[in-house]
């Protein structure tokens, strides 16, 4: 069962939640700025709240990017209330946690709790990048394109249809309350490597520079925003590949913490021109390849693969396919992705692609 929620999720009459044991699975940005709490405040003073699976540390604690639970934790729930945010991507850490809790419901059939899933609009809006996994790919996962332009909810909404689900599953709408009326959807930084405005835009093409041995930052101020390594000689940014509408400056980092960790790392910080709309997997695609051949030292590792799951973009990276064949296969998927994203959407503004 299914159902899309327009009030807000302390008005909502539900046995469950009134008088049944909820458990709530969230981060820091379950803050209601209009209420002044947080969302498992509802349930701690009803006197019903079980549990609260939350990261192991204080929110922006580096390299802490998970939720962790346990089917024995969920068994004697009537609930469970979601409230993360999201990023846009299909793989950020706290979604891929929501899915594996889906997973985890479905797997317990009859003696599921009832999944309520508290919206927020998409950080990185509604604009689509890349293509539905084709290869290979991570668990826990759906089959959307890698910057998705949805909701949580709506993706709850589309992986719960996907793996055939049976479990209660309630979206409360992200207007429902005023508090995504007052925040913009970064103000509270959904993850540590995750903390401002640009971050999003980066993230769809950036989150693949984890899977290499090229630094994306973390562990510094702007992760995402400046790339790099210790062997990396940076030449002129006229020689590196270039987007319309973004600058390349050669830069020196230090990460504080993760890889390289106290070592001075030299690359490019990625600087977008104002009101450009940035295709982060493309663009990020080219540097790869760029890296690729011009580094020995350079390499894709375990994961890499699977977080990009298409076999056409990856042999662009190899040198076999053309950058204006890889540009079209990407169109063409966007196009199919959008399609199907739509029958999804529980909002009136739709997905759309980069022209």
């Amino acid at each position: 069962m299914f159902s899309f929620r327009t009030t807000s999720l302390e008005d909502q009459l539900d046995k469950a939640l009134l008088e049944g044991r909820v458990g709530c699975f969230c981060t820091q940005n379950c803050w209601d700025t209009e209420r002044g709490r947080y969302m498992y405040d509802i349930f701690a003073q009803r006197g019903n709240l079980q549990v609260i699976f939350s990261p192991r540390d204080t929110e922006l604690t580096p390299l802490t990017n998970h939720i962790e639970f346990t089917l024995d934790e969920l068994k004697n729930l009537n609930a469970v209330v979601v409230e993360i945010q999201d990023v846009g991507v299909r793989y950020f850490n706290y979604t891929k946690d929501v899915f594996r809790l889906m997973d985890a419901l479905k797997s317990m059939k009859d003696d599921a709790p009832s999944l309520y899933v508290v919206d927020h609009i998409n950080p990185a809006g509604r604009v689509v990048e890349g293509t539905m996994p084709s290869s290979v790919q991570e668990d826990n996962v759906p089959k959307v394109a890698h910057r998705h332009g949805l909701t949580l909810g709506e993706l709850a909404n589309l992986y719960y249809h996907e793996i055939g689900a049976k479990f209660a599953l309630h979206v409360v709408s992200a207007m429902a309350t005023d508090s995504n009326k007052q925040l913009m959807p970064w103000t509270i930084a959904p993850s540590s490597d995750i903390p401002g405005l640009f971050t999003c835009d980066m993230y769809s093409g950036g989150g693949l520079w984890n899977n290499t041995n090229i630094s994306p930052a973390i562990g510094t101020a702007r992760p995402y925003e400046y790339i790099g390594a210790p062997f990396v000689k940076t030449a002129s940014a006229e020689n590196v590949p270039l987007a319309e509408g973004v600058l390349l400056r050669p830069c020196s980092f230090t990460p504080s913490c993760g890889r390289y960790e106290g070592k001075k790392c030299f690359g490019y910080q990625i600087m977008l021109e104002p009101g450009v709309e940035y295709h982060s997997l493309i663009h990020t695609l080219q540097l790869i390849r760029y890296f690729r051949e011009r580094y020995q030292e350079f390499r894709l590792e375990d994961g890499f693969e699977a977080k990009l799951s298409d076999q056409v973009l990856l042999d662009y990276i190899n040198g076999t396919v053309s950058l204006e064949d890889m540009k079209e296969h990407v169109k063409v998927e966007e196009q199919k992705w959008i399609r199907k994203a739509k029958k999804f959407t529980l909002y009136d503004d739709l997905p759309y692609r980069i022209k």
